[in-house]
């Protein structure tokens, strides 16, 4: 790793130290570049926002007819838009690496080896599986997927946030699993537990109090009714808007498009930055 790199991973690694910080979610380089030029201090990826981008679905409950891979984004592509994110700013950057792109330990392990390569410096594995049998990960397997990860961050040698992201909330599980989960992550080895459907402010506070260690919470999901101001005093550690930067600009083209092809008018375009400040934005010196 090179002295900047590791500047930039040991940057990444004190803000989850004490303190509330916004680490908002890129897919590309492009809106990497707009992210960082509005000043937050790191950015992540967002594993909807690249499959989007790429014209794929999202990790989701795959359906039990289906006979074919439902077209998600693979472990290779994503690999390459983190390098290409990693390599095209110079904030830090942490990957969204969704379940590891595989059941096993050893998989996910892997993905934690190719993670570290490809230039990022945190990186959350999560236990959703997208069987709808069965939309956790059992819980010793999902441990242990941690504890993988983590010996091969730890292997690497390099500084690197490792997050643990529970599910229970989204499948409808309770706060106790969800509480007993997230401390077993932690315990495996996750710097940070990440609780997506925590998001009022009961909830937060509970999990605040109950985690012994760190909590992410991400906001655009399930309701915005909670502020920064408020989750900084709630105790939340860090706040990710996950892919609804990414949902918002599609909605936008989607609107554009309906203009055009319903109205023949041209309105959207009332709202647009210019060619010049584009231009200037992704100009690098």
């Amino acid at each position: 790793m090179d002295s900047s790199r590791r500047e930039r991973a040991e940057k990444f690694v004190e803000l989850h130290r004490q303190g509330c910080f916004l680490l908002p979610n890129a897919w590309d380089v492009g809106s990497a570049r707009v992210l960082e030029s509005a000043g937050f201090p790191a950015l992540a990826t967002t594993s909807a926002g690249v499959a989007f981008s790429l014209g794929r679905p999202d990790h989701d409950f795959s359906d039990e007819d289906e006979k074919a891979p439902d077209g998600r984004v693979d472990r290779e592509t994503m690999m390459r838009r983190v390098r290409e994110i990693a390599e095209g700013v110079t904030v830090p950057v942490s990957a969204d690496l969704e379940d590891g792109y595989g059941e096993a330990p050893d998989t996910v392990a892997a993905t934690l080896s190719l993670t570290l390569a490809a230039g990022a410096v945190g990186g959350n594995i999560e236990d959703f599986t997208g069987d709808r049998t069965r939309p956790l990960y059992d819980e010793a397997l999902a441990v242990d997927r941690i504890r993988a990860a983590r010996a091969a961050v730890d292997a690497d040698g390099e500084p690197f946030v490792l997050v643990g992201r529970t599910d229970v909330l989204l499948v409808g599980g309770g706060l106790e699993e969800c509480v007993r989960r997230a401390n077993a992550y932690l315990a495996a080895g996750a710097d940070c537990a990440f609780v997506p459907g925590a998001a009022d402010a009961a909830t937060i506070g509970t999990l605040v109090r109950e985690l012994d260690g760190p909590l992410n919470v991400v906001m655009g999901l399930t309701g915005n009714t909670q502020t920064l101001a408020d989750l900084r005093e709630l105790g939340v550690r860090r706040v990710t808007v996950g892919g609804s930067i990414a949902r918002a600009m599609y909605h936008h083209l989607l609107r554009a498009a309906r203009e055009l092809a319903d109205l023949g008018t041209f309105s959207y375009a009332d709202d647009q930055l210019s060619q010049t400040e584009l231009n200037h934005l992704f100009r690098r010196p």
